[in-house]
């Protein structure tokens, strides 16, 4: 097949961790042939939907992880695949992207379904499932935050549209910081904030559990560094071993026919205790870290369902 990846420089990612890379790497282990492009090189010209690229070859090699053709355009409609992979911000220029590739739709297969990446970023599409979450409110309006806050005592506070950990502050009760963060964020941006009742079993980590069309794989946990409350790993949270209780299960569960229906690929979620925190469809990570600990080939899975799809 013909496999175009739209996604961020390729030149800069960890060889060992970037789960692009690890997806590139395995088609190209099937002989699927890799176009790479930024997404600032998506177009729409006149009825077609185009890509200022690359022809790429990918290599575990830490300093020069691809090896690429002279920048040629393409018609995206001539591929079998497309990968909408590039990292958040989920702003207009990410929506905007994912517009132009739905126009693509009849004739390549676009991962994960770019309508639905649209419709269900990360911290909205839990609200479908509120038994499943910790107790959530969305707002702007700085009164409705000071009063989630008065009753659920520690919170989190985060950007709606964030991602990495960026922005994001534990607020304990006696806290005096959410007017002046509040100021702070309606200051740059119009967008809403998000705030979360905080789970004190975030010490004990984040549990990420990935999903290939709908089903459970595995998990790795990720711990916070000392002093930190974040888990990320690109603020400094460690990766573990870690199986699927039967908690996690119960989510999948409840939440695998919808990703499949919707064209959800590869998606991964959050867990933290027993509690649904996010459903990341837009860029999840976690692949070769997962394969490490589980000894099992995450990225074939993956292309397993791409290609059956496409069969």
């Amino acid at each position: 097949m013909k496999i175009a990846f739209q996604m961020d420089p390729i030149g800069d990612v960890n060889i060992d961790a970037d789960s692009s890379f690890r997806l590139a790497e395995e088609a190209q282990a099937r002989g699927h042939t890799l176009f790479f492009y930024t997404p600032d090189h998506l177009a729409y010209q006149e009825g077609r939907i185009t890509a200022r690229g690359h022809d790429m070859t990918v290599q575990r090699v830490a300093d020069a992880p691809a090896v690429l053709g002279d920048m040629r355009e393409v018609d995206l409609a001539d591929f079998d695949v497309v990968w909408l992979r590039q990292d958040p911000p989920f702003d207009m220029h990410y929506i905007t992207s994912t517009h132009l590739l739905d126009r693509i739709a009849e004739t390549t297969l676009v991962v994960n379904n770019p309508f639905w990446v649209r419709n269900y970023p990360e911290k909205l599409l839990v609200l479908d499932f509120p038994d499943l979450t910790p107790p959530t409110t969305i707002a702007r309006d700085l009164d409705t935050i000071k009063a989630f806050k008065e009753k659920h005592g520690d919170v989190i506070l985060k950007p709606l549209y964030g991602n990495g950990g960026a922005g994001v502050f534990k607020l304990t009760r006696d806290d005096r910081n959410l007017s002046s963060l509040h100021e702070l964020f309606t200051g740059f941006s119009r967008e809403p904030l998000i705030v979360q009742k905080f789970l004190p079993d975030v010490s004990k980590g984040d549990k990420r559990v990935i999903l290939v069309d709908g089903a459970p794989v595995g998990a790795i946990n990720r711990v916070p560094a000392a002093g930190e409350t974040r888990s990320n790993m690109h603020v400094g949270g460690r990766p573990e071993k870690v199986g699927l209780t039967e908690r996690d299960l119960e989510i999948c569960e409840r939440i695998g026919g919808l990703l499949k229906e919707k064209g959800q690929v590869f998606v991964g979620i959050d867990v933290i205790g027993d509690y649904l925190t996010e459903i990341n469809v837009t860029s999840p990570t976690g692949i070769q870290e997962l394969e490490r600990f589980d000894g099992v080939n995450i990225a074939a899975k993956i292309w397993d369902a791409i290609e059956a799809k496409r069969a």
